[in-house]
């Protein structure tokens, strides 16, 4: 039954979900008639709206690109793929490998999306191969699938943008909430509570959908050499040679990234040694850099207590990424290299912050909070909200963009029916993760280093998806109750 209702999902996904930038378009158009039709705003005053709002998320926007970025560059490094290497070498079964690759995904999603998403990607990846060469025929398909597994819970976790965003000094609806600590968001015993049934349901619910050994489709040849590849090229010596990624043509279609950041060294000629190479490849100014990093975070432990924001959260993970690469210029081409990640950031975040302007200016926010409140009360108000959260996410398929966009009439609708505003927070989280199961942007990084195309993963995240709503939904309404 599971297989059946994911080969189906996968079908409707493959032939009516575009690339998310089309669906930034066609939302920028749909919010602009809506503003024509439901307030005073004229046809020239809505683009004046939406131009004075274009720029208005640049250092959100920067935020986002950052937590992305360090850490698709931390899971890429040689250490992290040492480990993720190790443990594939645990599974006996093919349900056992299944099992691994969720659990992984899982877990680093809760420390960070970009960290859980790589290493969930590599993950699948090794596993899979190590399967194939002692005879474990494991589903690839299925694998990739469940690495995706940390984007459909990290707002649960460390790196959870909306709960983030609202304990950033600055934030822009400070003047609104002010500053709403995550011990009210993501430290909730109900938010807890729900990561870890996230974490015991999700990885048994890819178990059960691996098929049966005739349909089982292993890892391709072709990724047995380029495996081979990236071991050996790890295995060079750092010295004066610039480390680059070692892409994977697997045709994940337009923008898919390589199979990740600084994996490997290439052969090129070493650099005379002149001082300014010596500089850039000395482990003395990284520790420099890695030392005052430290300070400034252990100092903001030391006097907040566990306070994190996104600032915090990059920080970290930027100096851990320093350690991991050991040179200024190791850690530069790695982060050339993972920028590829960050694209579909930077040319959508405008776009929502021009939806965002017109929404604010037109009156839109009002009108639309004021519909959400007719239809909800104090008691079903968070669940309303998530599902408002899962079907915007298929349009804005960005947790900050989305927030940007949807968050002034949640908040706005929360404070007209005194719904607490870290269950609003939450709530909003839970849906926009959902639907991260059907729709395939942030999928790309995945895709490159599976060389898999959406179509033949999407329809098992579907079916994950269905089984997270029930969890999500209890965290939005039973849980905050009996826990509170």
């Amino acid at each position: 039954m599971l297989r059946a209702a994911g080969a189906f999902c996968t079908s409707l996904s493959r032939r009516y979900i575009p690339n998310p930038f089309i669906f930034a378009i066609i939302l920028s158009a749909v919010v602009y008639l809506l503003g024509l039709l439901l307030t005073p705003s004229g046809p020239v005053e809505m683009v004046l709206h939406w131009g004075d709002g274009f720029w208005e998320l640049l250092t959100f926007s920067m935020q986002m690109v950052a937590i992305l970025l360090f850490g698709y560059v931390l899971a890429s490094s040689p250490p992290a793929r040492r480990v993720v290497r190790w443990a594939a070498s645990l599974p006996r079964t093919p349900g056992q490998a299944i099992l691994l690759v969720t659990v992984l995904a899982i877990v680093f999603g809760l420390l960070s999306w970009g960290l859980g998403l790589i290493i969930g990607a590599i993950a699948a990846r090794e596993v899979s191969l190590q399967a194939r060469r002692r005879g474990i025929r494991v589903h690839y398909p299925l694998a990739a699938a469940a690495g995706f597994s940390g984007l459909l819970i990290f707002n649960s976790g460390f790196s959870a943008s909306a709960p983030l965003v609202v304990n950033t000094a600055d934030h822009f609806l400070q003047e609104q909430v002010g500053l709403i600590p995550i011990s009210q968001t993501i430290l909730t015993p109900a938010n807890l509570v729900v990561a870890v049934l996230f974490l015991v349901t999700i990885p048994l619910v890819y178990r059960a959908m691996h098929p049966a050994e005739a349909d089982v489709e292993e890892v391709p040849d072709a990724l047995e050499e380029e495996a081979a590849r990236l071991r050996e090229a790890e295995s060079v010596t750092v010295g004066g040679t610039r480390h680059q990624g070692a892409a994977v043509d697997g045709g994940a279609g337009q923008g898919a990234p390589a199979a990740g950041p600084a994996a490997a060294a290439t052969g090129d000629d070493e650099e005379p040694s002149t001082p300014a190479v010596r500089l850039e490849n000395s482990p003395v100014l990284t520790a420099i850099a890695v030392l005052a990093g430290l300070v400034y975070v252990g100092h903001h432990f030391a006097t907040a207590g566990f306070d994190l924001n996104l600032n915090i959260v990059n920080l970290t993970l930027l100096v851990l990424g320093l350690i991991a690469y050991r040179t200024p210029m190791a850690y530069v081409h790695a982060v050339d290299d993972g920028i590829r990640s960050c694209g579909q950031i930077v040319l959508q975040f405008p776009f929502y912050a021009g939806i965002m302007g017109m929404m604010a200016g037109s009156g839109l926010v009002k009108v639309f909070a004021g519909w959400l409140v007719a239809v909800s009360n104090e008691h079903t108000f968070p669940l309303m909200a998530m599902l408002s959260s899962a079907v915007t996410n298929l349009f804005v398929p960005s947790a900050g963009g989305q927030w940007a966009v949807q968050g002034p009439l949640l908040i706005e609708a929360a404070q007209e029916l005194g719904v607490d505003l870290g269950l609003t927070v939450m709530a909003f989280s839970y849906g926009d993760q959902l639907t991260n199961g059907i729709q395939p942007m942030w999928m790309l990084p995945l895709l490159g280093v599976t060389a898999l195309k959406a179509r033949a993963v999407l329809g098992y995240t579907a079916v994950a998806m269905i089984f997270a709503f029930g969890i999500f939904a209890l965290g939005v309404t039973l849980l905050p109750l009996v826990l509170s």
